[in-house]
Order: structure tokens, then C-alpha cells, then sequence
């Protein structure tokens, strides 16, 4: 291990880079994306959950993917980042994607229960999950963004 000026090399990390701004790519696809239907600029689906791309599946996907380029396809790291990135996109296109569907159904009740009542109960959260072809396109940008990034970085380092 090589120490670095700041006592750790987080800033050599290419996969930990990769996954990264894979990240912050699929939310400035999913920013633009709300633009373009909306013409206006609505920044916290820069930071928000649910939508397409998903993120998630682009962060991990970005991150196996580098993981494999680096490490090599037959490495311990890249099977520990596939099996993360198998959970997170299981995950986002099912636990939390039938989340936000009890939330709308929640959120309907409670309107319903508002105009009698006069209940007053925060409005929930609807947009948690993905559908499987936003966690698709998630992915397949992972993996694009990755690899483009990772030789990138690579070549720009050799």
C-alpha cells in the first residue's frame, strides 16, 4: 500500500471515480430529461431517487465494470462488486418500486380522509423505486460511462 499526501489513495481510485460519476451522469440525464418535458429546470432530480436512468443501477453497474477493467474479470473485488450491483438493481425494481406504489395508494387514502375529516398527514413519497427498464437503462449506462471513464483515466495516467 502506498501512502498518498493526504495518508490514503482515494484519489487514484478509478473504480471508486467511475462509479461516481456515473452517478452524477444518470442525474443530469434524468435533470434533462425532466427539462425537456417540463421546460423548466427542477435541480432536485439531481439528488432525487426513482426516475430514468436509475442511478443506482448506474452507480453499481459503473462500479463493477470499472472493477472488472482494473482488476481483472477473475478478481475477488469484481465479484464482491457484481453481487452488490445484482442486489441494489433487484432491489430498486422491486422492494422499492412496490414502496412507492403503497406511498401513491397511501397518498390517495389520505386525501380521501382529508376532504372529511380535515386530517392533516404528510404527503408521502412516491417516486422510490424503478421500473425494470429504467434499472436497464441504468445499467447500460453504467457500463458505457465506466468503460469510456476508466480507459480514459487509464491512458491519461500511463
Amino acid at each position: 500500500m502506498t501512502l498518498h499526501p493526504f495518508g490514503f489513495s482515494v484519489f487514484s481510485n478509478i473504480p471508486l471515480w467511475a462509479a461516481f460519476f456515473s452517478w452524477c451522469s444518470a442525474q443530469a440525464i434524468k435533470l434533462v430529461l425532466d427539462f425537456s418535458r417540463t421546460r423548466k429546470w427542477d435541480f432536485r432530480y439531481f439528488v432525487s431517487t426513482g426516475g430514468m436512468p436509475s442511478a443506482h443501477s448506474a452507480t453499481v453497474a459503473g462500479l463493477a465494470t470499472s472493477t472488472g477493467l482494473v482488476c481483472g474479470w477473475d478478481s475477488g473485488a469484481l465479484a464482491v462488486a457484481s453481487v452488490f450491483a445484482i442486489i441494489t438493481m433487484f432491489d430498486a425494481a422491486t422492494v422499492r418500486r412496490a414502496a412507492g406504489i403503497q406511498a401513491r395508494v397511501l397518498n390517495e387514502i389520505v386525501e380521501e380522509l382529508r376532504k372529511d375529516r380535515r386530517l392533516r398527514a404528510a404527503k408521502l413519497k412516491e417516486l422510490l423505486g424503478h421500473t425494470r427498464k429504467e434499472v436497464l437503462a441504468g445499467f447500460l449506462w453504467g457500463v458505457a460511462f465506466s468503460s469510456v471513464f476508466t480507459v480514459v483515466w487509464a491512458r491519461l495516467r500511463a
